[in-house]
């Protein structure tokens, strides 16, 4: 049976139209090269579907394509993503799939919950691992890290605990993926109050220094076949939203992250660019980034750096950074694929599990007395 490469995109996440978006690309890119192509689609309620990779954006606009088949993700014996087949006797048919191309953005595409269950189920992915996804979205452990091991950091709060420090202030979601529900506040009221009353910070707030002098750098890095470093980009904020780096200025409509606007190469100093390629070298060892990550600074004109977070799962996986030498989406691809092949996430081991403590062990009653 011919083995085939997935394409899991959407998922229970705010950011569920871009990951399609994303994942289109990535499935019409690979789809054009040599191999048999599934897409999975992952719905806003967790349900997967398989669909052809082929289609375009409209189609899910409403939610599950027409036509589209559902499917289960399964570990244990026969694992995998399969679905029933039809008739009086239904049986499991799993589908023949060598990778899965992971091109889900924040929630659980992005925390390390996908990244798990397709660890139980067997499957190689691309991407981050379980543990250095859910270091790459929570917000507060990461910059603690960047804090410990030395590298430049603004400090950073929980919003709500005590904050050491005088606003204003910028309050994202502790586990968000993205801009959405990030604001910048003047006061500890203001603050306390988006706390309370936003959906997008309820599983958690962090706080940190509103300095309107900062502005976004950004650099993506690539773990295979060696650690490679894009170009360094400076996004443009929109006048409306100057103050911070918004979500429709990251996501130009209808078209994704690669077409927004930005200065790439940015115009910096080169020993700020060379400050930024040494720290995001040490950053992509430190959680052991895989696939494509993209790290975020900011910086300010009198020579400030600090390491702000990580996307480990970026929009259009960065594709668009690495500019030198320039690579089709499908090469980039055929990389991430590769280091899937090569480098699993996961190899349970067993040894020393070999039943002696159980055969000595006394009665379960005798533990509890």
């Amino acid at each position: 049976m011919e083995m085939m490469t997935a394409v899991l995109f959407g998922g229970p996440s705010p950011e569920h139209d871009i990951s399609i978006l994303t994942g289109l690309q990535a499935a019409r890119a690979l789809a054009q090269g040599p191999g048999s192509v599934v897409g999975i689609y992952w719905s806003k309620t967790g349900e997967f579907f398989r669909v052809p990779p082929t289609l375009e954006a409209p189609a899910f606009a409403q939610g599950v394509p027409t036509g589209a088949e559902p499917l289960m993700l399964m570990s244990g014996s026969k694992a995998g993503f399969g679905s029933l087949s039809s008739g009086l006797r239904p049986k499991l048919e799993l589908l023949p799939i060598e990778v899965v191309v992971n091109c889900c953005h924040g929630g659980p595409g992005e925390d390390g919950a996908i990244q798990a269950a397709m660890d139980l189920a067997g499957l190689r992915y691309t991407g981050p691992s379980a543990a250095t996804a859910a270091l790459g979205m929570d917000k507060l452990s990461f910059a603690a890290l960047a804090s410990a091991t030395g590298l430049p950091a603004l400090p950073r709060a929980t919003a709500e605990g005590e904050i050491g420090f005088d606003g204003p202030y910028i309050v994202k979601p502790r586990y968000g993926g993205s801009s959405i529900g990030i604001e910048v506040v003047r006061d500890l009221a203001t603050l306390r109050e988006r706390v309370r009353s936003s959906v997008h910070l309820r599983d958690g707030a962090v706080v940190e220094p509103f300095r309107e002098d900062l502005y976004d750098l950004q650099i993506a890095v690539r773990s295979y076949p060696r650690l490679t470093l894009s170009a360094i980009e400076r996004p443009k904020r929109s006048e409306k939203t100057a103050s911070i780096l918004s979500y429709s200025d990251k996501y130009q409509p209808g078209t994704g992250m690669a077409s927004a606007p930005r200065e790439l190469p940015a115009l910096i100093k080169p020993e700020l660019a060379d400050q930024i390629r040494d720290i995001a070298t040490r950053t992509a060892t430190l959680i052991q980034a895989r696939g494509v990550a993209r790290i975020d600074f900011l910086a300010n004109d009198a020579g400030e750096l600090f390491l702000n977070e990580v996307n480990t799962i970026p929009g259009s996986l960065s594709h668009y950074l690495f500019i030198e030498p320039k690579e089709t989406l499908a090469e980039q691809l055929a990389k991430d694929v590769a280091e899937a092949r090569e480098r699993p996430t996961y190899l349970p081991v067993t040894q020393g599990a070999d039943g002696s403590v159980l055969q000595s062990a006394a009665t379960i009653a005798q533990k509890l007395a």
